[in-house]
């Protein structure tokens, strides 16, 4: 039962930063999805994959794992960059 730590990102759908400080622990898949023969629906037996703890910090979510004994791995934010450009230079 490994989970992964990682600050939730900014959705391309909207312009603010609502809820981009949260940092989220879920858990990874434990077995395999398997295609339902009734339905064709994919799915698995592994019910903590629904589970999506947030929290307000990173040292938050690491305690949190620590406490309860659950080996997680915290994957690190990647930088922002600004592609700054003048209006004008859609133009040329």
């Amino acid at each position: 039962m490994t989970a992964r730590i990682y600050q939730r990102p900014k959705s391309a759908m909207q312009s603010g930063k609502a809820r981009v400080d949260e940092w989220v622990l879920e858990f990874e898949q434990s077995e395999a999805r398997r295609a339902d023969p009734l339905m064709g629906w994919t799915g698995s037996g592994d019910t903590q994959v629904q589970v999506q703890l947030k929290f307000p910090s990173k040292d938050e979510a690491k305690a949190y794992a620590e406490k309860y004994g659950i080996p997680a791995r915290v994957h690190a934010t990647p930088p922002k960059s600004l592609k700054l450009q003048a209006y004008a230079d859609n133009f040329r």
